[in-house]
């Protein structure tokens, strides 16, 4: 949906490089959801496959535990018991709905729902202030949708401040609609179908209300554990957020229980990392490994309209590691290449790089804010992860004409105050 976003952005890019293109150019929904839903059925397809093929045993129940070895699955007709002596959690989480809010349960979605949708949404609120929130809210303004945000707090919490603001900027300027300080307690159908919405916003105290054709509620997720009795293996969780308290080997309060990827306490929400938790727990179980997963300088992408990659410290997190006078922060306002011909704004364009101050400068984090952010930083995380320094990578030459070129070019700290806008070679 994001590529799709991006495709409408593209077409009307064309005009500028000689392609007669008549505008408007209608989006369809319907076709959209069907290729992408054909998709993901594929991929479900596909992995009961690979798991036949490695004669692996695959059952489609919820289970829970009997014992700390014992697992019961529930079928139409009947129970089955599975035994073993090690058993992974690897069950994830699932979007959260607002309980305190009236009618959120009856007439709103969430972001899993939204990919199913047959009809387009229509004019959309999408609650919350997640990634999967902006990305959403991202993809259904470049589709050309009348979209509203309603945050809390601030955007992309957890995430360099100076990078969210940036992006929320870039998505304002382009349509997106954003209530900030808002707080939703009210949704209710009206007689002409649409929804009504009710909201308090904290700086005034006041009440407002607005209608939309779609509620999506991005609020955040839980763990998918309160179903699985985990009190009958003695596998603990921590009380709060439901997840399961784990250590350096991803076992649990039971030595021969995991768990990885979401459900697990403290560790990052993000596929990626559970896959390879669950490559690296398979061998030091079954291959004579001792290689434990490192959950620092993990890569991600934010795949917002103007898409921001990220790996290692924000610039909040180093100065408070290191000491805002042992932090060293090199950055960059740059013009995509793409951005040029097609007249595009670059406002938001923009990179850093977080180094310790003291030579060589070892890089603590990189945030990237542009076109193909997650191609640019997956490359980059690499030297990171090796120990790379500012110096290294000022001595990395940079591919021509790239944005990711614009890396190895950042000469201007933020502590000389000169202006970063990068005007040539």
């Amino acid at each position: 949906m994001h590529q799709a976003a991006l495709l409408g952005g593209l077409i009307r890019d064309a005009q500028h490089y000689g392609w007669k293109v008549a505008h408007p150019v209608p989006h369809d929904w319907r076709k959209m959801a069907e290729a992408i839903q054909n998709h993901v059925k594929s991929l479900n397809w596909g992995h009961r496959v690979q798991l036949q093929d490695r004669k692996v045993k695959y059952f489609n129940f919820k289970a829970s535990f009997v014992d700390k070895h014992t697992v019961c699955g529930v079928l139409k007709g009947g129970k089955i018991l599975l035994s073993a002596d090690h058993i992974v959690i690897a069950t994830g989480g699932r979007p959260k709905y607002p309980m305190h809010v009236e009618g959120a349960l009856e007439y709103g979605i969430t972001s899993d729902d939204i990919f199913w949708l047959k009809e387009s949404p229509g004019k959309t609120l999408v609650v919350g202030a997640s990634y999967v929130a902006l990305e959403c809210a991202g993809f259904l303004s470049g589709m050309g949708l009348d979209t509203t945000v309603m945050m809390r707090s601030i955007p992309l919490r957890g995430f360099d401040q100076e990078m969210s603001a940036l992006v929320t900027e870039y998505m304002a300027s382009h349509g997106t609609r954003f209530l900030r300080g808002c707080i939703p307690w009210q949704v209710r159908r009206l007689p002409s179908g649409c929804l009504q919405v009710t909201w308090e916003d904290r700086a005034s105290g006041r009440e407002d209300t607005g209608t939309f054709d779609t509620v999506l509620w991005a609020i955040g997720r839980v763990p998918a554990t309160r179903s699985l009795n985990l009190e009958k293996a003695g596998v603990n969780t921590n009380p709060d957020s439901q997840k399961i308290l784990v250590n350096s080997r991803e076992a649990t309060s039971v030595p021969h229980i995991y768990a990885i990827g979401d459900v697990a306490e403290g560790r990052p929400e993000l596929t990626p990392t559970a896959v390879m938790a669950g490559k690296l727990l398979a061998r030091r179980l079954f291959g004579q490994s001792s290689d434990l997963m490192e959950y620092d300088n993990v890569p991600t992408t934010v795949f917002t309209p103007l898409e921001y990659g990220c790996v290692g410290l924000s610039e909040e997190a180093a100065v408070a590691r290191y000491g805002q006078e042992h932090i060293e922060v090199y950055h960059a306002y740059y013009k995509p290449l793409e951005f040029t011909v097609a007249e595009r704004d670059a406002s938001q364009c923009y990179i850093k790089m977080v180094c310790l101050r003291e030579p060589p400068q070892l890089v603590l984090g990189l945030h990237f804010l542009g076109p193909n952010a997650g191609e640019v930083t997956q490359g980059f995380a690499l030297g990171i992860k090796c120990g790379a320094s500012y110096a290294q990578m000022m001595r990395t030459v940079g591919i021509h004409p790239t944005c990711a070129e614009e890396v190895a070019k950042l000469r201007v700290s933020k502590r000389s105050g000169l202006d970063p806008t990068v005007t040539g070679c």
